[in-house]
Formats: C-alpha cells, sequence, structure tokens
C-alpha cells in the first residue's frame, strides 16, 4: 500500500528555476514540497559560476522588483562585480557578478530550509498523477502538438512510492530528465556535475501526452588555479564601486575585496589539435542527439564555424574564495581526455594546467514550451506548471525568471486569483516568455538585449519602477517597498519638472561655469533640463548652478539624468508600446474554432490552432502568420461579435 502526504504544491526540482518556485509559493502562503536528486545540489552552478551579464542583468533585477530570491543571495556570495556595456547607452548597461558558487548554493539552501510552509524531500519524482486519461494512452508521443484533452494534476508519485496529492506541480528538473554526459567516446547516464540523474518521469510525461526532445549544453574544463600562469594573462578587476542587484540591499554592503578574473586567448595551435581530432568530437562523430545552443558553442563549434578567427577569449574565473578551482570562460568541449589536455595546454598561462574535472557536453530530455499558456501552465493539463531549462531554455536567469512566475500563477489558480502576466513591453521577463510559448525555438533559447522590441524602457535600472506594482499585487512585495517606490516614482517626476521649469540665463556666474566645462555659452535663457542634454554636462555637474536643488538619493537622481536625456526616444518608444498594446489587449477566446474563420491560409489556420493565442499581436508574433491573416482574424472576430 502507498503512503500518502497531502500538500498544495509539488516543485520538482530544486534549481534556479525550482526554488524560485518553490519560494514564491510558499511565501504565498501555500503547503508547497519541493523535491530534489540530491539537497547538495540546490542552486547548484554545473556550468559557469557567474550570475547577470548582457540581458541577464536585467532578468535578475526584474525577478528581485517581482519579489524573487536570486539578486538578494548573489550579493551575499559575490566575489567579483563590473557593469558591462558601460560605453553604450543605458538600454544596455546589465550587472554581471562572479559567484562563490558553493557559498551561493549553500544560502539558497539555507533560504529554502527557513521559508515557512515550505519542505525540502530528496528523492526522484518518478510519476505524475492526473485525473482522467489521454485519448489515446498508446505510448510515448512523437507529435509536439498536444493532445486535444483535458486533464488536472492530482498528485506526483515518488520512486519509492510514496505518493504527494496535490493541487498543482510546477516541472523544473533542468537538465536532468534521462540525462547524460559524454567526453569524447565515453558516455556516462549522469546528471550535471556527475549527480544523478532522473530516469522515470521522462516516460510519465509521455504517457501523459507530453512530447520531449532532447537538447544539450556543454560546460569547459574546470583547473586547479595554482597551475596557471597569470602573469601571461591581462587582469581583469570588478568595479571600484559595487552596484547591488537587489533593491533590499544596503549598497555599503557590497564594497567588499574582490577577486581578479583574467583574460587569455585561443591561438593557431589550440585549432589546429581541434581540427586535427573533430572526429573524435561527439557533437561531429554524430553521438550526440540534442540541439545545442547557438549563442553558447563548444570550442570546437567555434573553430569549425568560424575558420577565419585567428583566437577566441578566454576568460579565467574563480570558483570561490575556498578553492583554488577555476573556471575556463569561453572553452567549453566534450573532446576526449587526452585532446583537452592538448588543447588547453597550448592556451598562454594554461601550459602547465591541472585540470581537476573535464568539460563534459550534457543532453537531456524537455519540451517545445509551445504546449505552454503564458502562464507556464501546460494548456491540456490543468495545475501542470513548467519552468527553466525544461521549457527548452538555457542560463540560470532565464531559469529563475520562469520559476518565479510559474510559482505565483500555480499559486493564484489555487487561490482563484487573477494570474500574473506581464506583457514583452513590461519586461525582458515578458520577452523570454512570450518568445518561449509563441516562437518554434529549435534550440536552447537564451536572452538578449536585441530579443526586446522597446528595451530603451527596459532597462535594468527601473525595473522596480516597472514591476514592483505586480510583486505587491499577487503579495509578494510589503507595502513598505511598495510605498517606497510609489515615493520614487514622484520624486523622479517632481524633479524632472522643476528642471524643465527652471530657467536660467547669461549671467555672469553662469558663463563662466559653462566656458569652465568646456560647453557653449548661452545668448538666451534655457532650462537647466535642457542644459543637462549637453553631452559634457550632465545633473551632478550643474549643481554649481542649481541652487535651489533638493536632496535626492542617487537612484533617484539617476533615474532623472536617463529620463531627460533620453526623453525624445522614450517618447517615441511609449507611442510604439501603446500601438503595441491595442493589439495585446485584443484577446482571443479560447472557445474560437479556427475551421470556421474562412480567408486565412492554411499554415496560419495550423499555427493558430496549433499555438492557440490568446491575443490578436500573439497571434502576429507567430512564424508563417501574415498580417494580412491577422487582418481576416480581427474582421471574423468583429463580424460576429467574437467577446474579446
Amino acid at each position: 500500500m502507498n503512503y500518502t502526504i497531502m500538500t498544495d504544491i509539488c516543485v520538482i526540482g530544486a534549481g534556479h528555476a525550482g526554488c524560485e518556485a518553490a519560494l514564491a509559493c510558499a511565501r504565498l502562503g501555500l503547503d508547497t514540497t519541493i523535491f530534489t536528486m540530491n539537497v547538495d545540489s540546490i542552486a547548484m552552478m554545473p556550468c559557469n559560476p557567474h550570475i547577470g551579464g548582457s540581458s541577464k542583468g536585467h532578468l535578475v533585477r526584474e525577478i528581485d522588483a517581482l519579489g524573487g530570491e536570486m539578486g538578494k543571495n548573489i550579493d551575499k556570495t559575490f566575489i567579483q562585480s563590473k557593469m558591462l556595456n558601460v560605453s553604450k547607452g543605458p538600454a544596455v548597461h546589465s550587472l554581471r557578478t562572479q559567484a562563490d558558487k558553493a557559498e551561493y548554493s549553500k544560502r539558497m539552501r539555507q533560504t529554502l530550509e527557513h521559508q515557512e510552509h515550505l519542505h525540502i524531500r530528496q528523492v526522484e519524482v518518478a510519476k505524475l498523477l492526473t485525473e482522467g486519461e489521454p485519448e489515446d494512452n498508446a505510448g510515448p508521443v512523437t507529435s509536439e502538438e498536444p493532445k486535444n484533452d483535458c486533464r488536472k494534476v492530482v498528485g506526483v508519485q515518488t520512486c519509492t512510492g510514496t505518493i504527494y496529492e496535490c493541487k498543482a506541480a510546477i516541472i523544473c528538473t533542468g537538465t536532468y530528465l534521462k540525462a547524460r554526459c559524454l567526453v569524447g567516446e565515453t558516455i556516462t547516464e549522469t546528471g550535471p556535475s556527475g549527480m544523478q540523474r532522473s530516469t522515470f518521469l521522462s516516460d510519465s510525461l509521455a504517457d501523459e501526452g507530453i512530447a520531449l526532445r532532447r537538447f544539450k549544453t556543454g560546460t569547459p574544463a574546470r583547473m586547479d588555479g595554482r597551475t596557471l600562469d597569470y602573469s601571461e594573462m591581462t587582469i581583469q578587476n570588478g568595479d571600484k564601486t559595487v552596484i547591488p542587484f537587489s533593491y533590499s540591499t544596503d549598497p555599503k554592503d557590497g564594497q567588499i575585496d574582490q577577486v581578479p578574473c583574467y583574460l587569455t586567448y585561443t591561438n593557431e595551435e589550440t585549432h589546429e589539435i581541434i581540427r586535427q581530432n573533430i572526429g573524435r568530437s561527439p557533437i561531429y562523430a554524430g553521438i550526440i542527439e540534442g540541439t545545442g545552443p547557438r549563442y553558447c558553442p563548444s570550442i570546437e563549434d567555434k573553430v569549425v564555424k568560424f575558420p577565419d578567427k585567428i583566437r577566441h577569449q578566454v576568460f579565467i574565473e574563480p570558483e570561490g574564495r575556498g578553492t583554488n578551482e577555476v573556471y575556463i570562460d569561453g572553452m567549453s568541449s566534450s573532446m576526449p581526455d587526452d585532446v583537452q589536455q592538448q588543447m588547453y595546454r597550448t592556451v598562454p598561462g594554461l601550459e602547465h594546467c591541472d585540470i581537476v574535472k573535464n568539460a563534459y557536453a550534457i543532453e537531456y530530455d524537455c519540451i517545445n514550451a509551445n504546449i505552454l499558456k503564458q502562464t507556464l501552465e501546460t494548456k491540456n493539463i490543468e495545475g501542470l506548471f513548467c519552468a527553466g531549462q525544461f521549457n527548452g531554455s538555457s542560463g540560470y536567469e532565464e531559469a529563475a525568471a520562469q520559476g518565479l512566475i510559474a510559482g505565483i500563477n500555480a499559486a493564484m489558480e489555487i487561490k482563484g486569483e487573477e494570474p500574473l502576466i506581464i506583457e514583452r513591453s513590461e519586461a525582458y521577463i515578458g520577452v523570454l516568455i512570450d518568445d518561449l510559448v509563441s516562437k518554434n525555438n529549435l534550440e536552447p533559447y537564451r536572452m538578449m538585449t536585441s530579443r526586446a522590441e522597446y528595451r530603451l524602457l527596459l532597462r535594468q535600472d527601473n525595473a522596480d519602477l516597472r514591476l514592483r506594482k505586480y510583486g505587491y499585487r499577487v503579495g509578494l512585495i510589503s507595502k513598505q517597498e511598495y510605498d517606497h517606490v510609489c515615493y520614487k516614482e514622484k520624486a523622479i517626476t517632481d524633479e524632472i519638472m522643476r528642471l524643465k521649469r527652471t530657467k536660467i540665463g547669461g549671467s555672469e556666474a553662469v558663463q563662466s561655469f559653462l566656458e569652465k566645462n568646456g560647453s557653449a555659452t548661452l545668448k538666451t535663457a534655457c532650462s537647466l533640463a535642457e542644459l543637462m542634454c549637453r553631452p559634457e554636462l550632465g545633473y551632478e555637474m550643474i549643481a554649481e548652478i542649481d541652487k535651489d536643488r533638493p536632496e535626492l538619493s542617487k537612484e533617484i537622481t539617476d533615474q532623472v539624468e536617463i529620463e531627460i536625456r533620453y526623453e525624445g526616444y522614450i517618447e517615441r518608444q511609449k507611442k510604439q508600446v501603446e500601438q503595441f498594446e491595442k493589439l495585446e489587449h485584443k484577446r482571443i477566446p479560447d472557445s474560437i474554432d479556427y475551421d470556421k474563420v474562412t480567408g486565412i491560409r492554411i499554415e496560419a489556420r495550423q499555427k493558430f490552432k496549433k499555438f492557440r493565442p490568446t491575443s490578436i499581436g500573439q497571434a502576429g508574433r507567430l512564424s508563417g502568420v501574415t498580417p494580412a491573416d491577422v487582418q481576416v482574424l480581427l474582421v471574423y472576430m468583429e463580424k460576429f461579435h467574437v467577446k474579446q
């Protein structure tokens, strides 16, 4: 007889997605059980030991603005911090921090352990339990289009036979489902970093009508830092003044002694060793089944696909303060042992390196996220939510963002409250989820600033102004935190208006100030705001001639400067968003029968039926759908008074 335990929500997997999902559910008052193959792998960083980076830093800030944990945790455990792209505009500024990976995992585990309503279980989940049966339960599914039936999650069963009855389940299995690691010809049926893989859940999901596919990713070797010659490399220091990820972190706490990273390069000798042994790479030998990430290629892929490149960057990154182990960023590989030893030792500074852990490729089962709604709930199984690399994405930050949204929406569904759907015009999280559920991503999806159409509005510096209201609405942000954002928003607006209203003339003091700072003198009066827009001046510089300036925090004055300097561009994007929202607010009911919509092309009809877009805007973003198809759909909805 099976032992049964009651819980509200089951979270399967305790990586970055699982941690955010479980914490969100528990903090919203729901009894939550999180399952992990090994408690030592909670929030583990099996690949790169850093958080943030281009566009990914935006995601971490947004997670924090909504009430997530990643930003808080990295602020407590980073060993180096750097703001990227500072020579460019504020839209692409992005924070990147080097993590003490052991401490990051340890502190996240402690956060989970001390969270009320949250229970941790080290056991493999083997089966998903639902009410009702699929229409055709004849075995594994081969089509990625979901079956036309609807069931409901009622629990999960572990490999030891225990049943956890629940109202919702969130799958955050990362790269563990039927995972196998490859080093040359050697294949090991294991999860990342030698952890036990999940063996049984894939078959259960297939039986439930969920089609799975194989993706792959890779990681570089780890080396003993004592065996490297840093004198042959270029030192990469962190910023002198550290800006935290979390809005709740006191900036003073982040001013710590930082650990340096180093930069070196591959060379023609490295590339020749790879070319001579390319047939021994499982990627090129046809052993690997899964599709790898386009934007994080292995060193073999770089050499083969970019033969004109005479060198590639290699960053040497420490894995923590308490270890000599370093990460060789930029040289992920799945070459055999002997080839790895040869190629790494051709890199300046690595001539006498000792490899602690081989580079390897890992392939795993995941889904096509087209089977999900924008809430990250599956379209055909009520109460089943999915997040992270299981959805076909890559990256810790992408995973954590999805986990948070899935956790919030699972809780909202159980509590009978409105789900949280963030539009792509509101956040990088909105872009991420919309791209996953509405586009046919044939490789692991990675967030990039270029994917966001309105990135000047979606800056990493204003995430709280954009998203705090949603965190407060669902219950993850306190009244005090929300009130602070309201105060900040008003203070920014008031200061912008003051600067626009304050006129200055060509007094001797003003003209002297302008000449001293290499700026043209005034011929007519102008506002302080107009003066600030001059490239050689700025908010802090004009303080000398701004006698009535109020005392404001830097977080406020930074926003004031950006809003004034980029006002024209910002207003243009706001108008674009207005047009976008008109289409997003034209909702398409789930009940619409696309076979009755005459005049749309066959391809568009097939896409509409498969993806079931929730709005006209989303329908127009589907590949293979033309503006004419969208117009026909709009006419049909208006003609037959389809409720929008």
